[in-house]
Parts: C-alpha cells; sequence; structure tokens
C-alpha cells in the first residue's frame, strides 16, 4: 500500500480501547480456552489441559507490574504462536456446518395471502440465526455479505 492509502485509512481506524489488567488478563485466559477448544480432542484432555493453564494465571496473579506485563505479553505471543487454523465454530454461525441448513421459512411463501395467524413469529432472522434489527446494523433484508474468513456477517 502506498502513503496515501496508509494515511487516509489510518483516519477511519478505531483507537484500541485500554482496559484495566484485570478485563486483559480476563480476555487473555478466555480466549486461551477458546484455542484450546480448538485444539482438544476429547473432553478429559481439555479439562486436563485447562488446569494447567489455569495454574499458569494463578501463578502470575501476584506478580509486580512489570513482570505482569511481560508475562501478558508473553501469553498473547503464545497465544497467537499457538493459533490453529481451522479453529472452533459455533455450528449455526458462518463456517459453521450447520449454517443456514435450515433457515426459517419467510411468512410470505407459507401464506402468500397475507393472512397470518395470530400466533405466527413477528421477528426476521438473519443468516447466522441473529434477530434482525435495524438500530444494530444487523439486518439482512436483501442481499448480504457474509465472511468466511472473519466468520461473521457483515
Amino acid at each position: 500500500m502506498n502513503e496515501v492509502f496508509t494515511s487516509a485509512a489510518n483516519q477511519f481506524r478505531q483507537k484500541l480501547p485500554q482496559f484495566s489488567r484485570k478485563v486483559e488478563v480476563s480476555r487473555l485466559y478466555r480466549k486461551s480456552l477458546k484455542l484450546l477448544a480448538s485444539w482438544a480432542i476429547d473432553r478429559d484432555i481439555f479439562i486436563d489441559e485447562a488446569d494447567k493453564i489455569r495454574a499458569r494465571f494463578d501463578a502470575g496473579k501476584d506478580a509486580s507490574d512489570a513482570k505482569a506485563i511481560r508475562l501478558i505479553k508473553e501469553a498473547k505471543d503464545e497465544i497467537f504462536k499457538n493459533t490453529h487454523p481451522d479453529p472452533y465454530c459455533i455450528p449455526f454461525m458462518p463456517g459453521g456446518s450447520l449454517f443456514m441448513r435450515n433457515p426459517p421459512i419467510p411468512l410470505e411463501v407459507c401464506f402468500p395471502d397475507g393472512n397470518y395467524p395470530a400466533d405466527a413469529p413477528k421477528i426476521l432472522f438473519n443468516p447466522d440465526m441473529s434477530i434482525c434489527k435495524e438500530d444494530t446494523g444487523k439486518n439482512a433484508v436483501g442481499t448480504v455479505l457474509v465472511d468466511f474468513t472473519k466468520k461473521n456477517m457483515e
């Protein structure tokens, strides 16, 4: 990319949020367990490895500020190094095996005359089975872009 494009893109990038150390460590722990779920094939193996991860996090609980910063950096590097090439995703989300397998049939197809029963659902679903909401921007009416590399709907 050239310098002009990079400077224009930087104007629209959001500033990364600054989290407290407790929140950052909690996020690292959660991310490490999700990463472990991608690698572990058996529940017993997952539980044993999760206990080891918990022990490592507990060992650094009372660390000084400098040591805590170093441990957080090492944890981020280790998570990046051990990232799974095809991480586990929830089956009904984009990239999952159940994604759009049985989407709900539109009411217009079921009731072409427009006489909907009183107990018919009044909500619409997105392709990822979340509820369509105008205010959140997740409103899949018409064409929808599903990014399978990030496994989300845009």
